[in-house]
C-alpha cells in the first residue's frame, strides 16, 4: 500500500478537505483508498459499523472513497471534555479521561495503536491519504509526536504540506513550517498546496516561482476559494444560511462543549428554515423551535445555559406554546437531574435538571454507540427515521412512557427512546442524524410548526455527493495530480 500525508501550516488549513478531494479522485482512478488520521481531536464523531467511534473527517472522507466505515480509519480520537482534559478513545473505544500532562506519556503507546492500524489498511487497500493535525511545526507538541511528522517518519511517506492563503502570510507560513522540521522531516515533504485562492492566479505566479527556488520544493497546484462548498465540519461551526423561503425558526443553543453539530447541517442547508445559533450573551428571541444539542461535559453545559438565562428564555417560549426539543445531551437537561457518580464527565457528583419532564438520567461507564433505524412517533403517520447513538447516560422515568421513536432490530435490543410530552410541545430523543432522513425531518418540522406547514426535508446525503464530486473536479483542474499520485519517498 502506497501512503501520502496532508499536512497544515495551521488548523484549519484545509486538510480533511484536500484529502476528501484526493480520495474521491482516487476511485475515480479505480485505485481503492482508505482515508487515515493517527490522532484527532474533536467533539463531533461518527459510529462505525462494528460499533466504533471515529472523527466527523474521517467518515466524510470514508464516503468520498466510497467504504464503509473503519475504526483503523482513525485509531486515536480525542474529545476534550474541560480545557486541559479529554477522553480518549483508541480503536474507536473510550479508554479513559486523560489531563493533557498524562495524554503526552500515553503517546507512545499510543503509536503503537496507530501503526497496528496502518497495517491493517495495509492489507485491504491499494493506497493510503493520510491527514494530519493542526501544524507539524509545533514545537511544543513535537516529542512522541504521533499526528505529524513522528507518524510520517515512523512509517517513512511522501507529505505534502498545504496552507490556506485567505488567511493571509501563505509564504511565511510554508516557509516558516519547513524550517522549523528537522532535516529527515524536511526530506518526506515532497511539495506544497495553496488552498482559498482568489483572483488572478498569474498575480502570484511570481510568488510560486520564489517559494520553488527559495525551498527547492514543488507547488503541486493552487485550489481556487470555493464559495458554496458544504461539506461536514469537524471543529468550526458554519453558520451561514441557505434561507429563501422562511416560513420556520429555529434556535440552536450553542453550547461550550456541543458535540455532533452536522445534526444541524441539513436544517441550516433547507432554504425554508432559518437556523441560528444562539452564542455566549445573546437572547434566544422569537422562534418556532429551540434545540438543545448534545454535549460532552452535560453537567457543566447544563449550568452554562442557566448562566446564560436560556432557562427563563426556554420557560417563556413554552408559556406561548413554543416547541422544545432536546438531543442526546439535550435531552438529559430536560429531565429532573442528571447524576454523574463516577466522574464520567466532569467532578459534580450531580445536578438539577430543567424540569421539563419526568426522567433522570445517571453517567455510566459504558457508552452506547450503536447505528440505528425505527419509526418517529411525532405525527399522527409513523415515518421511517435512522440515525446514530453515541452516550453514556441511562435515563428512565414515566415520561420515557410516551416515546419519541421506535427501534426495528437495535442492536441491544431496545424497544423505544426519548419522550413526547403530554402537551406535544416538548421532545427528546438520545438520535443523532435524525434530521439527515428528509422524510423524518419533515415530520419534526411540521410538529415544531403546530402542522401549520407541509416541509420538504434537505437530501444532506445526496448533497454531500455533490460537494465532494465538485470538490474532486477542483483537485482534478487545479492540481498536478499525476504526480501528486506518484510521490514517494
Amino acid at each position: 500500500m502506497k501512503t501520502l500525508m496532508v499536512q497544515g501550516t495551521t488548523s484549519d488549513a484545509g486538510k480533511s478537505t484536500l484529502v476528501a478531494g484526493l480520495c474521491r479522485v482516487a476511485v475515480r482512478k479505480g485505485i481503492k483508498v482508505a482515508p487515515f488520521k493517527p490522532q484527532n481531536m474533536a467533539l463531533n464523531s461518527a459510529v462505525t459499523p462494528c460499533g466504533g467511534e471515529i472523527g466527523r473527517a474521517q467518515a466524510l472522507q470514508a464516503v468520498a472513497a466510497n467504504v464503509p466505515l473503519s475504526v483503523d480509519f482513525n485509531p486515536i480520537l480525542l474529545k476534550p471534555n474541560t480545557d486541559t482534559g479529554a477522553q480518549v478513545i483508541v480503536h474507536g473505544k473510550a479508554l479513559s479521561n486523560m489531563e493533557a500532562g498524562k495524554y503526552h506519556d500515553y503517546k507512545a503507546v499510543a503509536m503503537d495503536a496507530v501503526i497496528e492500524s496502518h497495517q491493517r489498511l495495509a492489507k485491504q487497500f491499494e493506497y493510503c491519504m493520510v491527514e494530519g493535525a493542526g501544524s507539524p511545526a509545533e514545537i511544543n507538541l513535537r516529542a512522541n509526536d504521533i499526528a505529524n511528522m513522528g507518524f510520517a517518519c515512523k512509517i517513512s511517506c511522501p507529505v505534502i504540506i498545504i496552507a490556506d492563503i485567505d488567511k493571509g502570510g501563505v509564504f511565511a507560513h510554508l516557509v516558516g513550517t519547513l524550517a522549523l522540521l528537522s532535516e529527515e522531516e524536511q526530506a518526506l515533504v515532497k511539495g506544497f498546496v495553496i488552498n482559498r485562492f482568489r483572483g488572478d492566479i498569474g498575480l502570484l505566479q511570481s510568488g510560486l516561482d520564489w517559494l520553488e527556488d527559495y525551498t527547492g520544493k514543488p507547488v503541486l497546484g493552487v485550489l481556487p476559494y470555493l464559495h458554496d462548498l458544504a461539506l461536514d465540519a469537524e471543529d468550526a461551526i458554519t453558520v451561514a444560511n441557505r434561507t429563501e423561503n422562511v416560513s420556520l425558526r429555529v434556535a440552536v443553543l450553542l453550547l461550550p462543549h456541543i458535540s455532533n453539530h452536522t445534526d444541524f447541517d441539513s436544517l441550516r442547508l433547507n432554504p425554508n428554515v432559518d437556523l441560528k445559533y444562539v452564542r455566549h450573551g445573546e437572547r434566544i428571541g422569537q422562534v418556532d423551535l429551540i434545540i438543545i444539542p448534545g454535549s460532552k461535559n452535560v453537567i457543566n453545559d447544563l449550568a452554562f445555559l442557566r448562566s446564560e438565562s436560556w432557562d427563563k428564555e426556554i420557560n417563556q417560549h413554552l408559556r406561548y406554546q413554543g416547541k422544545v426539543l432536546g438531543i442526546c445531551g439535550g435531552l438529559q437537561m430536560l429531565g429532573t437531574d442528571i447524576v454523574d457518580p463516577l466522574h464520567i464527565e466532569s467532578t459534580t457528583e450531580s445536578t438539577a435538571g430543567l424540569n421539563l419532564a419526568e426522567f433522570s438520567t445517571q453517567l455510566s461507564e459504558t457508552k452506547q454507540l450503536t447505528n440505528v433505524s425505527g419509526e418517529c412517533l411525532l405525527g399522527d403517520v409513523r415515518v421511517d427515521i435512522y440515525g446514530y447513538e453515541i452516550h453514556c447516560g441511562v435515563t428512565s422515568g414515566p415520561a420515557l412512557s410516551r416515546p419519541f421513536l421506535e427501534f426495528s432490530n437495535h442492536p441491544l435490543g431496545t424497544s423505544f427512546d426519548g419522550f413526547i410530552s403530554d402537551d406535544n410541545l416538548i421532545a427528546g430523543t438520545y438520535l443523532h442524524g435524525l434530521f439527515d432522513n428528509p422524510i423524518a425531518s419533515s415530520t419534526i418540522l411540521k410538529w415544531a410548526s403546530h402542522g401549520s406547514f407541509e416541509y420538504q426535508g434537505f437530501d444532506l446525503d445526496a448533497h454531500r455527493e455533490e460537494q465532494l464530486d465538485k470538490l474532486a473536479d477542483m483537485c482534478e483542474q487545479h492540481l498536478d495530480i499525476e504526480k501528486i499520485f506518484a510521490l514517494d519517498v
